[in-house]
């Protein structure tokens, strides 16, 4: 009987001792990775954003009481009752950085938008225009040429001051680059260039004294407007509008996420970043304004997006030019096969500091 129950409790032991070794072989270990294998690095989803969505850029320069260069200019009263038109109309006002984060996917726009922004660096735009926006609470981009700035070789009495700029900084205004000089940016055009001693000559540059100046152009205004001011240049507004391939490779080298055009049209998700379209605002065209609403587009509950360029009314078939600017078409940028000229007439007399025409594109 002993040796019976001595027998008994050997074989139960073996029993939990072959089970327990089963159940360890079947359980799960510590999961390894295998040597000079990386680590898996954790997904990250960006937000869904509206593809259909659409929206437009206006573009001012100067503001004053009296109009003498239309093309360039509008009156307190005339810009006031736009910005009012666009609050009556539901039209949000969002900044350019918030265009560029959609744009990216990493956030929507509102379904009826527009952005605002100021070219060349005005005194007007301080200490008129900028008022004005704050009582509408609309926020806008600068887009500055900095030899116009004051105290820069270009800029005169009327210009805005680094101090101003830096107020606008520290009140949450976006500034970015818009050149050194404010010119025609393509090789072999006729342009202003400072000598030693302060004289201006007219001179057409090529080969590598071109691209010496066209740095200067394009990545020294960005510096220069990085150091001076403390902060990140992310967008170029061309002059005038006019630019080639070149001209974009030089800018995107330089750092730029996105170039911007004068020329009118409702931007959408698939909108190239390096031909960005604004409408210029003139005293003498209220049409462009008017024709300009109409292309603010609505979110996926309404209107699909729209890529084509705005009403062909918006541009006269004949614009002024200076006599060193060459007539520009479409088909520069757009890849477009044919295109129709400008014509050339008698350049306008402009202020000094912007002594200028707009090389307009028109449709073919």
């Amino acid at each position: 009987m002993r040796i019976r129950f001595v027998f008994l409790s050997a074989v139960l032991a073996c029993g939990v001792f072959l089970c327990n070794s089963a159940l360890a072989a079947k359980a799960p270990g510590p999961i390894t990775t295998p040597a000079g294998a990386a680590a898996p690095k954790p997904s990250v989803t960006k937000p869904v954003v509206d593809q259909t969505a659409q929206t437009i850029i206006f573009c001012y320069h100067r503001l004053v009481d009296k109009v003498r260069y239309p093309g360039t200019e509008i009156t307190p009263p005339m810009f006031e009752a736009q910005m009012k038109e666009l609050k009556d109309r539901g039209i949000t006002v969002i900044s350019l950085q918030d265009l560029l984060a959609w744009k990216r996917g990493e956030k929507n726009i509102p379904p009826r938008c527009a952005v605002i922004s100021f070219d060349d660096g005005w005194k007007s735009q301080y200490e008129v225009a900028w008022p004005i926006m704050k009582k509408f609470g609309y926020t806008f981009t600068m887009f500055i040429y900095t030899e116009g700035v004051a105290g820069g070789s270009l800029g005169g009495g009327q210009a805005i001051t680094w101090e101003q700029l830096a107020d606008m900084r520290d009140n949450g205004i976006d500034i970015q680059a818009h050149t050194a000089t404010h010119q025609d940016l393509r090789e072999g055009h006729t342009i202003m260039v400072m000598e030693p001693g302060g004289k201006r000559t007219k001179k057409k540059l090529t080969g590598p004294e071109y691209e010496q100046w066209l740095q200067k152009e394009v990545v020294g205004c960005k510096q220069l407007l990085e150091q001076r001011l403390g902060i990140k240049i992310n967008c170029f507004a061309v002059p005038f509008g006019t630019y080639n391939e070149h001209v974009k490779e030089v800018a995107r080298n330089a750092g730029y996420e996105a170039m911007f055009t004068v020329y009118g049209q409702p931007i959408t998700f698939t909108s190239p970043l390096d031909s960005i379209g604004r409408y210029a605002m003139e005293a003498n065209k209220p049409k462009v304004f008017a024709d300009a609403l109409k292309m603010i587009g609505t979110s996926a509950g309404g209107a699909a997006a729209v890529a084509e360029v705005g009403a062909a009314n918006l541009w006269p078939t004949s614009v002024r030019l200076d006599k060193s600017t060459q007539p520009v078409c479409r088909c520069e940028s757009a890849g477009s096969a044919s295109c129709r000229r400008a014509t050339i007439r008698k350049p306008a007399r402009l202020p000094i500091r912007s002594r200028k025409n707009c090389a307009i594109r028109v449709a073919p």
